[in-house]
Protein backbone atom coordinates (compact mmCIF):
# COMPACT_ATOMS: atom_id res chain seq x y z
CA UNK A 1 0.00 0.00 0.00
CA UNK A 2 1.44 3.16 -1.04
CA UNK A 3 2.39 6.03 1.56
CA UNK A 4 0.35 8.55 1.86
CA UNK A 5 1.86 12.48 1.65
CA UNK A 6 0.09 13.25 5.22
CA UNK A 7 0.26 9.75 6.98
CA UNK A 8 -2.97 8.23 7.81
CA UNK A 9 -4.49 8.07 11.13
CA UNK A 10 -2.58 4.67 12.17
CA UNK A 11 0.77 6.08 11.09
CA UNK A 12 0.49 10.30 11.61
CA UNK A 13 2.90 12.26 10.21
CA UNK A 14 5.75 15.04 12.23
CA UNK A 15 7.08 17.41 10.37
CA UNK A 16 9.29 19.78 12.20
CA UNK A 17 12.61 21.86 11.64
CA UNK A 18 15.85 21.54 13.55
CA UNK A 19 18.40 24.51 13.75
CA UNK A 20 21.93 25.08 15.34
CA UNK A 21 23.39 28.04 15.78
CA UNK A 22 27.29 27.65 17.00
CA UNK A 23 29.93 30.16 18.04
CA UNK A 24 33.76 29.03 17.68
CA UNK A 25 37.04 30.52 17.67
CA UNK A 26 38.50 31.11 14.64
CA UNK A 27 41.25 28.66 13.14
CA UNK A 28 42.62 30.97 10.42
CA UNK A 29 43.36 34.62 9.32
CA UNK A 30 43.81 35.97 6.06
CA UNK A 31 45.30 39.55 5.26
CA UNK A 32 45.57 41.01 2.46
CA UNK A 33 49.70 42.80 1.71
CA UNK A 34 49.86 45.52 -1.33
CA UNK A 35 53.38 46.46 -2.67
CA UNK A 36 54.11 49.84 -4.61
CA UNK A 37 56.98 51.27 -6.26
CA UNK A 38 57.57 54.28 -8.10
CA UNK A 39 60.35 55.36 -10.75
CA UNK A 40 61.09 57.87 -13.17
CA UNK A 41 61.25 54.53 -15.81
CA UNK A 42 59.65 51.20 -16.17
CA UNK A 43 62.74 49.49 -15.60
CA UNK A 44 63.55 51.07 -12.26
CA UNK A 45 60.04 50.50 -11.07
CA UNK A 46 59.90 47.24 -11.79
CA UNK A 47 62.96 46.27 -10.47
CA UNK A 48 62.05 48.59 -6.84
CA UNK A 49 59.06 46.13 -6.39
CA UNK A 50 60.75 42.83 -7.50
CA UNK A 51 63.03 43.93 -4.12
CA UNK A 52 60.06 44.75 -2.31
CA UNK A 53 58.18 42.39 -2.89
CA UNK A 54 61.04 39.29 -2.63
CA UNK A 55 61.31 41.33 1.08
CA UNK A 56 57.56 41.10 1.94
CA UNK A 57 57.80 37.10 0.82
CA UNK A 58 61.07 36.58 2.56
CA UNK A 59 59.52 38.28 6.04
CA UNK A 60 56.12 35.92 6.01
CA UNK A 61 57.89 32.88 4.92
CA UNK A 62 60.21 33.37 8.01
CA UNK A 63 56.85 32.35 10.17
CA UNK A 64 57.09 28.59 8.66
CA UNK A 65 54.39 26.27 9.95
CA UNK A 66 52.13 29.34 11.32
CA UNK A 67 51.98 30.28 7.26
CA UNK A 68 49.08 28.46 5.55
CA UNK A 69 49.14 29.37 2.22
CA UNK A 70 51.17 32.73 0.11
CA UNK A 71 49.75 33.43 -2.57
CA UNK A 72 50.70 35.91 -5.34
CA UNK A 73 47.29 38.25 -7.25
CA UNK A 74 47.25 40.87 -9.15
CA UNK A 75 50.38 42.84 -10.46
CA UNK A 76 50.79 46.12 -12.87
CA UNK A 77 53.22 48.40 -13.80
CA UNK A 78 51.62 51.69 -15.10
CA UNK A 79 52.45 55.28 -15.93
CA UNK A 80 51.90 58.24 -14.95
CA UNK A 81 51.41 61.02 -17.27
CA UNK A 82 52.33 65.05 -17.06
CA UNK A 83 51.26 67.55 -19.26
CA UNK A 84 53.91 70.02 -20.40
CA UNK A 85 52.77 72.41 -22.62
CA UNK A 86 50.49 70.60 -25.27
CA UNK A 87 51.78 67.32 -25.43
CA UNK A 88 52.11 64.67 -22.78
CA UNK A 89 54.92 62.30 -21.69
CA UNK A 90 55.40 59.67 -18.73
CA UNK A 91 56.56 61.46 -15.77
CA UNK A 92 56.93 58.17 -13.90
CA UNK A 93 55.66 54.68 -13.72
CA UNK A 94 53.83 53.22 -10.30
CA UNK A 95 54.17 49.11 -9.90
CA UNK A 96 51.88 47.14 -7.56
CA UNK A 97 51.37 43.96 -6.76
CA UNK A 98 49.26 42.23 -4.31
CA UNK A 99 49.85 39.20 -2.25
CA UNK A 100 47.57 37.18 0.01
CA UNK A 101 48.86 34.92 3.26
CA UNK A 102 46.58 32.82 5.20
CA UNK A 103 47.63 31.83 9.10
CA UNK A 104 46.71 29.67 11.75
CA UNK A 105 49.03 31.29 14.51
CA UNK A 106 47.39 34.28 15.97
CA UNK A 107 50.74 35.54 17.69
CA UNK A 108 52.70 35.37 14.94
CA UNK A 109 49.89 37.29 12.90
CA UNK A 110 50.16 40.24 15.00
CA UNK A 111 53.81 40.31 14.78
CA UNK A 112 53.94 39.97 11.04
CA UNK A 113 51.08 42.46 10.47
CA UNK A 114 53.02 45.25 12.17
CA UNK A 115 55.88 44.51 10.57
CA UNK A 116 54.76 44.44 7.37
CA UNK A 117 52.94 47.90 7.53
CA UNK A 118 56.01 49.35 8.89
CA UNK A 119 57.66 49.04 5.26
CA UNK A 120 57.86 51.32 3.00
CA UNK A 121 54.98 51.61 0.14
CA UNK A 122 53.52 48.65 1.65
CA UNK A 123 49.39 48.59 2.66
CA UNK A 124 48.09 45.99 4.55
CA UNK A 125 44.29 44.97 4.90
CA UNK A 126 42.71 42.03 7.55
CA UNK A 127 42.42 40.07 9.11
CA UNK A 128 39.70 38.32 8.33
CA UNK A 129 39.00 35.34 10.56
CA UNK A 130 36.92 32.04 9.55
CA UNK A 131 37.60 28.07 10.35
CA UNK A 132 38.47 25.42 7.75
CA UNK A 133 35.86 24.45 4.85
CA UNK A 134 36.90 20.85 6.74
CA UNK A 135 36.35 22.66 10.38
CA UNK A 136 34.99 19.91 12.89
CA UNK A 137 32.67 22.75 13.89
CA UNK A 138 30.33 22.60 10.72
CA UNK A 139 29.68 18.79 11.94
CA UNK A 140 28.88 19.27 15.51
CA UNK A 141 26.21 22.29 14.34
CA UNK A 142 24.57 19.63 11.91
CA UNK A 143 24.62 17.16 14.70
CA UNK A 144 23.15 19.20 16.86
CA UNK A 145 20.02 20.39 14.41
CA UNK A 146 19.11 17.05 13.89
CA UNK A 147 19.31 16.49 17.48
CA UNK A 148 16.97 19.28 17.82
CA UNK A 149 14.81 18.23 15.02
CA UNK A 150 13.92 14.68 16.65
CA UNK A 151 13.47 16.45 20.34
CA UNK A 152 11.05 18.94 18.68
CA UNK A 153 9.47 15.88 16.85
CA UNK A 154 9.06 13.74 20.61
CA UNK A 155 7.64 16.87 22.31
CA UNK A 156 4.91 17.24 19.41
CA UNK A 157 4.18 13.44 19.82
CA UNK A 158 4.00 13.33 23.05
CA UNK A 159 1.79 16.62 23.60
CA UNK A 160 -0.98 14.52 22.10
CA UNK A 161 -0.09 11.21 23.85
CA UNK A 162 1.59 9.63 20.95
CA UNK A 163 5.71 8.33 20.13
CA UNK A 164 7.89 8.55 17.64
CA UNK A 165 8.07 5.52 15.17
CA UNK A 166 10.36 6.00 12.56
CA UNK A 167 11.90 8.55 10.23
CA UNK A 168 10.39 8.97 6.95
CA UNK A 169 12.68 11.83 5.24
CA UNK A 170 16.14 13.84 6.66
CA UNK A 171 16.48 16.82 4.07
CA UNK A 172 19.56 19.09 4.82
CA UNK A 173 19.27 22.53 4.18
CA UNK A 174 23.06 23.59 4.61
CA UNK A 175 25.53 24.06 6.92
CA UNK A 176 27.69 27.18 6.58
CA UNK A 177 30.31 29.18 7.64
CA UNK A 178 29.56 32.92 7.67
CA UNK A 179 32.84 33.36 5.70
CA UNK A 180 34.28 30.72 3.73
CA UNK A 181 37.80 29.77 3.75
CA UNK A 182 40.04 32.54 2.99
CA UNK A 183 37.01 34.51 2.27
CA UNK A 184 36.09 38.10 4.27
CA UNK A 185 34.41 37.66 7.39
CA UNK A 186 31.97 40.04 9.13
CA UNK A 187 32.94 43.04 9.54
CA UNK A 188 35.28 44.39 12.02
CA UNK A 189 38.39 43.42 10.96
CA UNK A 190 41.09 45.62 11.77
CA UNK A 191 42.58 46.98 8.99
CA UNK A 192 45.72 49.32 8.29
CA UNK A 193 47.50 50.92 5.63
CA UNK A 194 51.50 52.15 5.60
CA UNK A 195 52.62 54.07 3.24
CA UNK A 196 56.27 55.96 2.22
CA UNK A 197 58.20 57.51 5.45
CA UNK A 198 61.41 57.41 7.22
CA UNK A 199 63.04 54.26 8.28
CA UNK A 200 62.05 52.95 11.57
CA UNK A 201 65.21 52.71 13.84
CA UNK A 202 63.18 50.47 16.25
CA UNK A 203 60.83 47.58 15.74
CA UNK A 204 57.00 48.89 15.86
CA UNK A 205 55.77 46.18 18.87
CA UNK A 206 53.39 43.81 17.76
CA UNK A 207 49.58 44.36 17.44
CA UNK A 208 47.83 42.36 19.55
CA UNK A 209 44.90 40.92 17.76
CA UNK A 210 41.60 39.73 19.19
CA UNK A 211 40.24 36.81 17.14
CA UNK A 212 36.51 37.21 15.93
CA UNK A 213 34.60 34.31 16.74
CA UNK A 214 33.13 32.44 14.48
CA UNK A 215 29.32 31.50 13.95
CA UNK A 216 28.26 28.42 12.25
CA UNK A 217 24.60 27.82 11.44
CA UNK A 218 23.32 24.53 10.42
CA UNK A 219 19.51 23.54 9.50
CA UNK A 220 17.42 20.44 8.57
CA UNK A 221 13.84 19.36 7.76
CA UNK A 222 12.67 16.12 9.57
CA UNK A 223 9.19 13.97 8.90
CA UNK A 224 8.97 10.94 11.35
CA UNK A 225 6.03 9.02 11.57
CA UNK A 226 4.33 7.94 15.56
CA UNK A 227 1.99 6.22 16.95
CA UNK A 228 -2.12 6.91 16.73
CA UNK A 229 -2.38 9.65 19.20
CA UNK A 230 -4.52 9.54 22.53
CA UNK A 231 -7.13 12.32 21.45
Amino acid sequence: MPATPYGTPQAPRVAVRGEARLEFDPEIARIGITVSARGTDRRSALEDLTRRNGTVIELVKAYGDAVEKLETGAFSISPELGRHGRGERVRAYHGRVHITAVLNDFTALGEATTRLADLELTRVDGPWWSLRPDSPAHGEARRQAVREAVQRAREYAEAIGGRLAALVELADLGAENAAPYGGPAAPGGMRMAAFAGAAQTEAAPALDLEPQRQTVYAQVNARFTMTPPQL
